[in-house]
C-alpha cells in the first residue's frame, strides 16, 4: 500500500476500532448508493474513473500551449478553486521555483484575498511579461476572484486587444450557467466544466485543480493513476484494515473521548499549502450544527520553536496526524567543522533528512508522553501519483468521517453569512435593510 496509517501512538484499542466498524458500514453504504445528505454532490466519489477524457485531454493540449507561449500564468480562484492545485504544485515545485529560469511559465495565485497591496504588487509584477490567465469559478460572481478577473482580464485586452485576449483568458466554471459561462460565449474563451456534483474543496480532480497543476509542469495522468488506484484499493478491502476507515475511525474516537482539534503535522515545508487545503476539505465539510473537530496545522520542526509548548503542556483537547514520506529525492549532507563550535560535528556526514526524521520521532515520543495521541499517515514518496492517492485518500475519508459524526459533509451554508454582510456594509443592491442593521451595531 502507498498510504499506511499507523495507530500504535493513536491511543486506542483495537476494540475500539472493531465497535465502531458498523458505522463505518453505513457510512460507505450511503456513499457508494447515494442515499445520505447531500447525494448530489458525490461526483468526485467515482471521479477518478469516470471523467470526462476527452476534457482531460483538451486540458493536457491547453496546458502544452500555455506553456509554451507565456511568462506568467495568473490562477484566479479563492476556497477549492485554488487550494488544491497551489497544495500540490507547492508540493511538487521545487523551492523558490518562480525565482528560477526554468522552462515553462511562473504560476502566481490572485483571487483568494481581498488585499489591494497584493493585488498591486503582483499586477507590478507581471504587467510587462507575457501573460495568461485561468480564471475558476462557478458563478464568475464570488466577489475575491471576480476582482482579481476584472483586473487581469483588463490587463490582458489593453495589452494584446481584444482577439488575441481570447487565446489568452482560460474559464474553468459551469457547464451551462453563469456570468463566466455566458462571457466566455460571448468572448470565445475556452472553457473548462466545473461538474455541479463535486463540491470545490473535492474538485482537485477536475480540471479545477489539472489545468494549473499540468501548467506548472506536473504529469497529470499519474495524478489522476494516484487517484484511481486508491480508490481501486479502498473499494477492494471494505475491513477495518483499510488506511482510509481507520483514518476515519480514529478520528470519530478520539473526538468522542473530547479531542475537538486535530492538527495536522508537516515535516516537509512543501507540504504547508496541502494542509491548508485539508483544513478546508474538514473544517467545510464537518463543521455545522454546532459539531466538528477543528482542524489546524503546524509545520516542523519550525512550529516547535512557537506552538510546540502549548502542544506538549497545554489543554488536552488535541490530538495529532502526522505526514511522513518514506522515500525523499534530495539532501543536504552535514559537513564536518575542524573547531565545531556549534557542536554538531557529532551528526556530520548525516544528510539532513535522517535529522529529521530524529526530529520527528522523538517529538512524536515527547507528545504522546504528554498525553496527545498521534496518527501517522506513511506515504512512500512525494510525487505526482503519490499526491493524487494522498487527495482521494483524504476526500473519501472526509465522507465517512462527516456521515459518521451525523452532518451532510457536502453542504457549506455558513459560509453565506458573512458575504450577506459584507455586500450590505459595501452597498449592494437589494441589500438595504440589512445595511441599516449592521450600521447600527458596529
Amino acid at each position: 500500500m502507498s498510504i499506511y496509517v499507523d495507530l500504535t501512538k493513536a491511543m486506542i484499542s483495537e476494540d475500539e476500532l472493531v465497535n465502531i466498524y458498523p458505522q463505518i458500514v453505513t457510512a460507505e453504504e450511503a456513499l457508494s448508493e447515494r442515499s445520505g445528505a447531500g447525494k448530489d454532490f458525490l461526483g468526485w466519489y467515482d471521479y477518478p474513473d469516470t471523467y470526462d477524457k476527452e476534457e482531460f485531454e483538451a486540458v493536457m493540449e491547453a496546458s502544452k500551449r500555455i506553456r509554451s507561449t507565456c511568462e506568467a500564468f495568473i490562477v484566479i480562484g479563492i476556497g477549492g478553486s485554488y487550494l488544491g492545485s497551489k497544495a500540490v504544485i507547492d508540493a511538487l515545485n521545487s523551492f523558490f521555483a518562480n525565482e528560477k529560469d526554468l522552462k515553462g511559465p511562473k504560476i502566481y495565485f490572485a483571487g483568494q484575498n481581498i488585499s489591494g497591496k497584493y493585488l498591486n504588487d503582483l499586477f507590478e509584477l507581471v504587467k510587462d511579461k507575457d501573460v495568461m490567465i485561468n480564471v475558476i469559478s462557478k458563478s464568475g460572481t464570488t466577489t475575491e476572484p471576480a476582482i482579481a478577473f476584472r483586473v487581469f482580464k483588463n490587463l490582458i485586452e489593453s495589452k494584446y486587444g481584444k482577439e488575441e485576449s481570447q487565446k489568452r483568458i482560460f474559464v474553468t466554471t459551469d457547464k451551462e450557467k453563469g456570468a463566466l459561462k455566458k462571457l466566455s460565449e460571448e468572448e470565445g474563451y475556452q472553457t473548462f466544466v466545473i461538474s455541479n456534483d463535486v463540491g470545490g474543496r473535492y474538485s482537485v480532480h477536475t480540471s479545477v485543480g489539472l489545468l494549473p497543476i499540468a501548467v506548472a509542469g506536473h504529469d497529470i495522468k499519474d495524478f489522476m493513476k494516484g487517484a484511481k488506484d486508491q480508490m481501486d484499493e479502498i473499494n477492494g478491502d471494505r475491513s477495518m484494515t483499510n488506511p482510509c476507515y481507520r483514518y476515519a475511525a480514529v478520528r470519530n474516537i478520539l473526538n468522542r473521548k473530547g479531542k475537538d482539534m486535530e492538527i495536522m503535522v508537516n515535516y516537509e515545508p512543501e507540504m504547508q499549502m496541502f494542509a491548508e487545503w485539508w483544513k478546508q476539505l474538514y473544517g467545510e465539510s464537518e463543521g455545522k450544527d454546532g459539531k466538528g473537530i477543528f482542524p489546524v496545522s503546524v509545520n516542523n520542526s519550525t512550529d516547535l520553536h512557537s506552538l510546540g509548548q502549548i502542544i506538549q503542556e497545554g489543554k488536552r483537547n488535541i490530538f495529532e496526524t502526522v505526514i511522513v514520506f518514506d522515500q525523499h529525492q534530495n539532501d543536504m549532507v552535514i559537513p564536518y567543522d575542524e573547531a565545531d563550535l556549534d557542536g554538531l560535528n557529532y551528526i556530520s556526514g548525516k544528510g539532513m533528512n535522517y535529522v529529521n526524521k530524529m526530529a520527528f520521532q522523538g517529538t512524536l515520543l515527547a507528545h504522546v508522553e504528554g498525553n496527545v495521541p498521534n496518527v501517522v499517515i506513511n506515504v512512500n514518496e512525494l510525487s505526482a501519483y503519490s499526491l493524487g492517492r494522498l487527495v482521494y485518500f483524504f476526500e473519501r475519508a472526509c465522507g465517512i468521517s462527516g456521515y459518521m459524526l451525523g452532518v451532510n459533509p457536502f453542504d457549506q451554508p455558513g459560509v453565506e453569512s458573512y458575504k450577506k454582510n459584507m455586500f450590505a456594509l459595501l452597498g449592494k443592491r437589494g441589500y438595504e435593510d440589512l445595511a441599516e442593521m449592521l450600521k447600527k451595531n458596529l
